[in-house]
Order: C-alpha cells, then sequence, then structure tokens
C-alpha cells in the first residue's frame, strides 16, 4: 500500500533553501533582522510543541479496511494523549470508494471533526475532496498516498515515495538470486498511480543489471484480498514455477500470499515482501523470506496528526502549501530484523524536524 511521488528530492532541495526553527519576527524588526524564536518550539532547533489542541478533533481515514492502515488506528490515540486533541476518530468505512469516502468525511465534518488526515481511493479524484475541506476551514493532509498528477491541494502530502520503495525491493531481490535470473513483480491496482510509479521503480533495478536479470510480465490487480492474491500465485507457481529465481512484491496482501505459496511449493524462489506482517518478518528469520521493505504507517499518523492540530489550532501555517515529503522506507533482512523499527522511529523524528523548516508559527 502506500504510497508518494517522485518529487521527493524536490522537497528535499526545499528544506535545505528555507531557514531552520519555527519562527516569528517581531512586528518592530527592521527587514533582515534576527527573528525571534517562537515561544513554542522551546528552543531554536527541536519539533514546534503545540500551544493548545483542545479545539483539534482529528479524523484519520483511510480509503478502506487494509492491514496497512491499523497502526493509524493505535496511533490516533496516541496522538490525542501527546497532543491533548478535542478528539480523535479513526474510520476505515469508505470500502475503498471515493463516493462512499466523501460521505464519511461530510459526516465527520457535521459531528465536530475538523483536521483530516486522508488517504484517497481516487489519487485522479482526491485534490476535489481536499479543495472542498479546506474551502470550510479544515486543515488537510494527504497521508500515505499523494494525489496523482503535478497538484497537491492538500496543506502536505506525507507518504511513502513508492518507487524509491519498489526500487529497494527490486535491488534486494537481484541480490538475493546472486544478480541474475528472472524474477517477477506482484503488486496492486493498475490503475493506481502509485502502482505505476512502483512498476518502474522495479523496471529500474532490472534495467540496472545490463540483461542479466529478466522480468516476466507484471501481475497485478491482486492486493484485493488475500484470497485473491493467493490464487493469482498458486497459478503463477504452477506455470512459472521452475522459471522463477525471484518474487518482488510491492504490496501487502500478494507478499504475504508469496511468502507462503513458495514456502509450500517448496520452489528455490527467494521472496522479497512489503511491510511487517508478522508472517513476514517470521519467514525472514527463518530464511523463507529473503528481504522486506517496511513503510511508516505510525510516523505518517504520528507526525501528520501534530503537524494537522498545529495547522488547525492557527498556531502555524505551511511555508509551502502542498508540501510532498517520504515518510521512509526501510530494508529489512536476518541481519536487522530484531532491530529495523529503530530506524524506523529515528525517521519519524527528523519528520518533525524537517516539517519544522517548512512552519511559520505564531
Amino acid at each position: 500500500m502506500t504510497v508518494a511521488l517522485r518529487r521527493t528530492a524536490l522537497c528535499v532541495a526545499a528544506f535545505a533553501l528555507v531557514a531552520t526553527g519555527c519562527t516569528t519576527k517581531p512586528a518592530d524588526s527592521p527587514s533582515g533582522g534576527a527573528p525571534k524564536d517562537d515561544a513554542s518550539t522551546g528552543s531554536s532547533s527541536g519539533p514546534v510543541t503545540l500551544k493548545d489542541g483542545s479545539q483539534v478533533k482529528l479524523a484519520l481515514i483511510p480509503g478502506g479496511a487494509h492491514p496497512y492502515f491499523q497502526p493509524w488506528k493505535t496511533t490516533a490515540d496516541t496522538d490525542k494523549t501527546d497532543f491533548k486533541l478535542g478528539g480523535v476518530t479513526f474510520n476505515e468505512t469508505g470500502e475503498w470508494d471515493q463516493g462512499k469516502q466523501n460521505n464519511v468525511i461530510s459526516s465527520l465534518a457535521a459531528q465536530g471533526y475538523n483536521a483530516f488526515g486522508i488517504f484517497g481511493v481516487s489519487p485522479t479524484d482526491i485534490n476535489s475532496t481536499f479543495e472542498d475541506l479546506k474551502a470550510k476551514g479544515f486543515a488537510v493532509g494527504s497521508l500515505a498516498s499523494c494525489p496523482a498528477g503535478d497538484t497537491n491541494a492538500a496543506d502536505f502530502c506525507l507518504s511513502t515515495d513508492v518507487e524509491a520503495a519498489a526500487y529497494k525491493a527490486a535491488k534486494a531481490t537481484i541480490e538475493a538470486i546472486g544478480g541474475q535470473g528472472t524474477i517477477v513483480h506482484l503488486t496492486g491496482n493498475n490503475v493506481d498511480s502509485n502502482t505505476q510509479r512502483r512498476i518502474a521503480g522495479v523496471k529500474k533495478a532490472v534495467a540496472e543489471t545490463n540483461g542479466k536479470v529478466t522480468e516476466l510480465p507484471v501481475i497485478t490487480d491482486i492486493d484485493k484480498d488475500l484470497s485473491t492474491a493467493q490464487k493469482a500465485v498458486a497459478d503463477l507457481l504452477a506455470s512459472k514455477g521452475k522459471e522463477i529465481k525471484g518474487i518482488v512484491t510491492t504490496a501487502y496482501n500478494p507478499a504475504v500470499a508469496a511468502a507462503d505459496g513458495v514456502a509450500s511449493s517448496k520452489l528455490p524462489i527467494k521472496v522479497v515482501a512489503i511491510d511487517d506482517d508478522a508472517k513476514i518478518l517470521s519467514g525472514i528469520k527463518s530464511g523463507g523470506v529473503a528481504a522486506t521493505v517496511t513503510q511508516n504507517p505510525v510516523g505518517q499518523a504520528y507526525v501528520g496528526g501534530w503537524l494537522l492540530a498545529l495547522l488547525q489550532s492557527k498556531q502555524c501555517t505551511m511555508k509551502t502549501p502542498g508540501v510532498i515529503v517520504d515518510s521512509g522506507s526501510f530494508v529489512v533482512t536476518k541481519a536487522n530484523v530484531d532491530t529495523y523499527d529503530d530506524e524506523r522511529k529515528a525517521k519519524t523524528k527528523t519528520l518533525q524536524t524537517d516539517f519544522e523548516k517548512q512552519l511559520s508559527c505564531q
């Protein structure tokens, strides 16, 4: 799942051009004078502390039910406690239908929710939803997926750079098979712009082998549920299993299905998965799964919630509305399977510092 655009590099460049820290200039300060540190920062380099979140009601809204988003649910409660918010909710009842998700959003707005972290069902249509919410004075973040195209109408997008994550997964697969042989890529909804970016990331890694590694046609549209993915994997192994040396999966259900399917078949195929399902981590420890690339759903929900509260409380505004930031992706192998979460937690702290540089605060 998840999900961001290749513009992350531009965002990093933008960070380098803005002043460090969230500061305000006194009204009588001359142009070019030293800015006064915002008292809310605690220090000029630390993340901004929310002064008053009591009027902020945060809604975290995936496109529908999916294992990837379950950490959002628990993190919403952490947001409420850490930032002393007026309320939080996690609602996954959009059923992967943009119209139904819009109805969920409208209902929550009517209930007083005023800060929205949303994974849009339709990347091509979600900007209109963001624009409607912004017109009503609500803070809006695009989480885990950015809108298709070159415009993000939300205040910000915090998402996996999915092309970079898929590239890492493919490189890990190529390494696992010894740098040569045939691999196949299993992924999600073909019409999703994120899927196309994942496909591009895998193809880039394959191209870098100069023909030593070849790729079978990509298998898409198999992340709807586990049974769909299991059938696709069973069919693949029955027809092509003996010629495949590696399987790279960039969607959650295909990853679990591939790990189980290869283990059952006893074929000598290296599997590289996505995310950190318990079966995947167990497979890495046992050697049945070569590697996985985890994402950062907790960081998306925590940093996204913090930022939305700052914006909706009017304590801060975005210097560059619509900025896109990579929430991180992490290669996990047997060597770091017990410690990889430390790297992810460190990335989450870095995200707060990076976003601080994008804020103007009172």
